[in-house]
């Protein structure tokens, strides 16, 4: 019995978490007060910085706000940071705050329309080069004045959507052994052989997709949560962030586009797989199917939120509020017109945002100890002593690598807030300044495309239901995106280096 309540308390302890990580966990929280009477803050403030950059690779063993919530806690219990810091930085960035609860939920209405929108491009465009093209540049322009996660769960519905009805057709055939004229293969071979095609074919657009999520989310104030974060800081509203990034986000615009014409053509790296046409004649039937049986009423919600999402446009372009208030609006505007009255129906809209929005608190506790112990202070310092026309291509290396391996919304929090404190301190220039913030975002958006660990669209994707049928693991995802990192990283680079 005495060893059966340890025991328990081990399986209860961060659920279905592999075992080795749960331990891992608890001798971080044992091993951070002994590091702190042994070698003080400034090391312990390092090492708690390192644990939870692997919480945050390991998240899809475990989401990472109950592993760095706890080690936050431990921050504030052991005096490395305080609760008025802690929230005092939430404070600072209620704008971001405000983006994730708000704008999220307000899309999450407008989801028939983006539905819409994909499925007809899908149907219509025959060539699969096209179609990867618009798919990748559709997701951009969407991403670009919407949030990136509700664009890719755009993409993730209409895919599993696509795949349920193929699976439930080809499944409703008769499979006999009877065999074509023209082949020795089975009916059923002919049925696993589309559907291996059509798994290889959605999880390139998907990918083709999630990458396009990645380029147009850089360019703007709201395409990613981190950039209203280095606007807020930099006093940039929403079409000067647009216009200092131009110099980089446009040739990385039109060198991601390419890559997905060379990828398209060669195949390689898992690309390239066309639509079979048994599934084409399937999923075109349903869909007209789904026009002729379209009420007047969904046609009227259809007008409503493509009437909103003008609106939505000419609001952040016109910064006529908070972004944050703007999705409020969205909210009440798309919900009163749809006749959502219901409290329940609104309360699955914020799903969504609401468990990143309370990691990303966890993340300015984290801020919190790293400013009150100065721990970036050497490295920021190392940095700006090097010549100033290395800084920017400098700064744009180093996000990058941590972006790909942790998360870029913590990375561009932690950066941004050390620059502008060396800004306040005289230490650079207002437009020295300007450009070591955009070497950030775009350091943080562009190279974080390596792993699903940098890009928030890309874990949601990979820990999607999607994932496992059409077979994206992991290791596939890495693969698929290699070409991209290489191009966009180089092309930033580039861009930071010598366009600014």
């Amino acid at each position: 019995m005495s060893n059966s309540i340890p025991h328990a308390l081990l399986s209860n302890f961060l659920g279905t978490a592999p075992v080795w990580y749960k331990k891992a966990i608890i001798a971080f929280l044992f091993l951070n007060p002994v590091c702190l009477m042994v070698l003080g803050p400034f090391v312990t403030g390092w090492l708690l910085i390192a644990e939870f950059i692997f919480t945050l690779a390991m998240a899809l063993k475990c989401y990472p706000l109950q592993p760095g919530g706890l080690l936050a806690i431990q921050a504030v219990i052991m005096g490395m940071t305080s609760t008025e810091a802690v929230f005092n930085e939430a404070i600072a960035n209620i704008e971001v705050i405000f983006l994730l609860i708000f704008m999220v939920a307000g899309i999450y209405f407008m989801k028939d329309l983006l539905l819409y929108v994909f499925t007809k491009i899908l149907i219509k465009v025959k060539s699969k080069m096209a179609l990867s093209l618009l798919f990748s540049l559709v997701a951009a322009i969407l991403s670009a004045f919407l949030d990136a996660l509700t664009v890719t769960a755009v993409l993730i519905s209409v895919s599993v959507g696509f795949y349920t009805i193929y699976h439930k057709v080809a499944s409703g055939k008769p499979v006999t052994h009877e065999h074509d004229h023209n082949s020795d293969k089975s009916l059923h071979e002919y049925h696993r052989e589309d559907l291996d095609k059509f798994r290889a074919f959605l999880r390139s657009l998907m990918m083709h997709g999630a990458v396009g999520t990645a380029l147009g989310g850089v360019c703007t104030l709201v395409g990613e949560p981190q950039n209203l974060l280095i606007a807020k800081v930099a006093g940039w509203e929403f079409i000067e962030f647009f216009v200092r990034m131009m110099p980089v986000t446009m040739p990385v615009l039109v060198a991601g586009l390419l890559t997905v014409i060379v990828l398209e053509a060669t195949g390689w790296f898992g690309y390239g797989e066309k639509l079979p046409a048994e599934v084409r004649s399937i999923l075109e039937n349903v869909d007209a199917e789904h026009d002729a049986k379209r009420t007047q009423r969904q046609r009227a919600t259809l007008f409503i939120q493509a009437a909103v999402a003008v609106f939505l446009v000419v609001a952040l372009a016109l910064h006529l509020a908070a972004v944050g208030v703007i999705g409020l609006t969205v909210i009440v505007l798309l919900t009163a017109m749809n006749g959502v009255i219901e409290e329940h129906q609104i309360g699955k809209s914020f799903e969504e945002g609401l468990p990143f929005t309370a990691l990303l608190v966890v993340f300015f506790a984290i801020v919190a100890v790293i400013h009150e112990q100065h721990l970036f202070n050497p490295v920021i310092a190392a940095v700006l002593e090097m010549d100033e026309a290395v800084q920017p291509g400098m700064f744009f290396i180093a996000n990058g690598v941590l972006s790909a391996i942790s998360d870029n919304v913590f990375v561009a929090t932690v950066y941004i807030n050390e620059v502008k404190q060396a800004f306040d301190a005289g230490t650079i220039s207002r437009e020295h300044f300007e450009l070591l913030a955009i070497s950030i975002n775009t350091g943080t958006n562009l190279p974080s495309v390596a792993t699903p660990n940098g890009q928030a669209a890309f874990l949601f994707l990979l820990t999607s239901a999607l994932a496992p049928l059409i077979r994206l693991s992991y290791g596939r995802m890495v693969l698929m995106a290699l070409p991209y990192t290489i191009v966009l990283s180089i092309v930033g680079y580039l861009g930071v280096s010598y366009l600014l």
